[in-house]
């Protein structure tokens, strides 16, 4: 027999299956030696009253074993002989992109500029010592994307793209926790999420397919050919042409990622249309991890035995624009983002355990094209007739280019980060030193408050004032705020049909994924690149 329940305990008598079954034989007058599996299948945290509880929601299995698997894998079949789909990039939504085109009977060739994740661990790791960033391969470029070595969260609250759950199923197939598809903010780990990501590459070589490493794109291939849509000659993308003189043929996805600067140049340099999307901007902001523990979890003793390193999430509008908080990662740190010379950017990310000394999330404000202040745009070429009239399509990376390059100077033109104390920021006054800090190319103090653009700064500070309000002890300069955190999501949109997938005025050209201005984390990038899959499919008249 089995039985579904639903429990609100407290977080000892949810710590582990057996007390969870010690909790359900005690409440329901069961045997506690009848029941043989207790599975959580969905878990979440209340902390919002002083008294603590977790609410789950569980599979209780009396005098019978439980099924091995409560899902069915995906089948990957091989493809070697299949008609062939270029994927660029392999990030979340090249790889999901790619494993679904396997299963739909086609054969992916995955082209990636970076290096392979365990080759790329190393370069990341080198820019401590050496204080600067191998523009091909860094926290944004290489395989797994920015989310490979920047925490692994799996949560969106968008439920409109796609099957999200799929998502999760196939993480676990290929090696994460199977506390992902109960966890109501599930997360795999930076430790952890790269050997899931050589699973994913291998199922996608051993059904066929090919990876190519250390291999950047450097021009789409077009040509006049006739399509189904319609009977004349038309311009269709029918490949790539890379940086190593090599070509690589069929229906293209780009899933090149949000900071993938020269992609976005070469299409608006050769009439690929394009549209300036709104993003946000902003800093890191740090604290211990066990003060927020203990303003979280109302308990001077923090979180105890029981529960998890304390999340949070803030949001406040500030004349007329949010300001939230964004890629919370408690018990973790805060790493160089960078992608390329004369940049600072940073980011942060947590381990499977999360039991670092410090809590960190992105704090930021909401910027649209239509904010961008005027001295800026002053003087700068939008649009050309070679560029179809493409007005300001790159205004809002140039303007994260300008914060990292100006965060660079104020670094002392190294990766050390300029940073401030939290009460001092929102007091305009300079820190005459800073607190010890996870970020490990160093921080060197600086005013923030004076070169942060005045629009974001004054945002960032009344919001950091609203949440001291709310949460006692959260404005602090036991804090560091830390510039800049400018790679919240891609800064332009690669238009394409809403209902094809395909690019507006250039059929075979499947933008795709967070980089294509359609998704906004690794599970929506995700579910991007599978629906830009089924698209390729009809592309080609090939049925599921």
């Amino acid at each position: 027999m089995t039985k579904d329940l639903q429990l609100r305990i407290t977080p000892r008598e949810a710590y582990n299956e057996q007390s969870i079954r010690q909790y359900v034989a005690r409440e329901q007058g069961w045997d506690e030696r009848t029941i043989t599996c207790v599975r959580t299948l969905k878990r979440s945290i209340d902390a919002r009253q002083r008294d603590i509880y977790v609410n789950l929601s569980v599979r209780v299995f009396i005098n019978e074993q439980p099924p091995l698997e409560e899902f069915t894998p995906v089948e990957y079949h091989d493809v070697s002989d299949r008609p062939q789909v270029i994927v660029v990039g392999a990030g979340p939504g090249g790889l999901f992109a790619a494993l679904r085109l396997i299963e739909l009977g086609l054969r992916p060739i995955v082209v990636e500029r970076g290096k392979n994740v365990r080759d790329r661990k190393k370069d990341l790791a080198r820019i401590r010592p050496e204080q600067r960033v191998d523009p091909e391969s860094n926290y944004s470029f290489g395989e797994g994307g920015a989310g490979a070595y920047s925490d692994g969260k799996l949560y969106t609250r968008s439920k409109k793209r796609g099957d999200g759950e799929k998502i999760l199923r196939v993480f676990y197939q290929h090696g994460a926790s199977p506390s992902i598809l109960s966890d109501a903010h599930p997360h795999i780990g930076t430790d952890k999420l790269p050997r899931v990501i050589e699973n994913m590459r291998e199922t996608i070589l051993r059904c066929g397919g090919e990876v190519h490493f250390e291999t950047r794109m450097s021009a789409l291939l077009i040509k006049n050919e006739k399509i189904k849509i319609q009977n004349e000659a038309t311009p269709c993308v029918c490949g790539i042409a890379t940086a190593d003189g090599r070509e690589f043929h069929g229906p293209v996805i780009l899933a090149t990622g949000h900071s993938a600067r020269d992609v976005y140049r070469w299409l608006y340099d050769n009439g690929i249309t394009l549209e300036a999307k709104g993003l946000a901007v902003g800093v890191r902001l740090e604290h211990p991890a066990e003060l927020i523990d203990r303003i979280q979890y109302h308990n001077r003793h923090g979180r105890g035995n029981y529960l998890p390193a304390a999340e949070y999430s803030m949001v406040q509008q500030v004349d007329g624009r949010g300001v939230y908080s964004f890629c919370m990662c408690p018990g973790g740190f805060v790493v160089p983002a960078a992608s390329g010379p004369e940049q600072i950017v940073v980011n942060g990310m947590s381990p499977s355990n999360r039991n670092g000394r410090w809590s960190n999330s992105g704090m930021v404000v909401e910027l649209r094209p239509e904010d961008l202040p005027q001295p800026f745009l002053k003087g700068r070429e939008f649009s050309s007739p070679s560029r179809g009239g493409q007005e300001g399509a790159l205004r809002m990376m140039m303007y994260q280019e300008e914060l990292e390059r100006t965060c660079w100077q104020q670094g002392n033109m190294r990766q050390t980060a300029p940073a401030q104390r939290m009460a001092d920021f929102v007091n305009n006054r300079l820190s005459y030193d800073l607190p010890d800090s996870s970020y490990a190319p160093g921080l060197i103090s600086s005013p923030l408050h004076f070169w942060l653009p005045e629009s974001i700064r004054h945002r960032l500070q009344e919001a950091f004032k609203a949440w001291g309000r709310q949460k006692h002890g959260f404005l602090t300069n036991e804090a560091t705020v830390i510039g800049v955190e400018t790679r919240t999501s891609s800064p332009v949109r690669i238009v394409r049909d809403a209902q094809t997938l395909q690019h507006v005025t250039f059929p075979g050209l499947f933008p795709s994924g967070e980089g294509a201005g359609y998704a906004g984390g690794i599970v929506s990038a995700g579910v991007d690149g599978e629906r830009c899959a089924e698209a390729v499919s009809q592309y080609l008249g090939i049925n599921d």
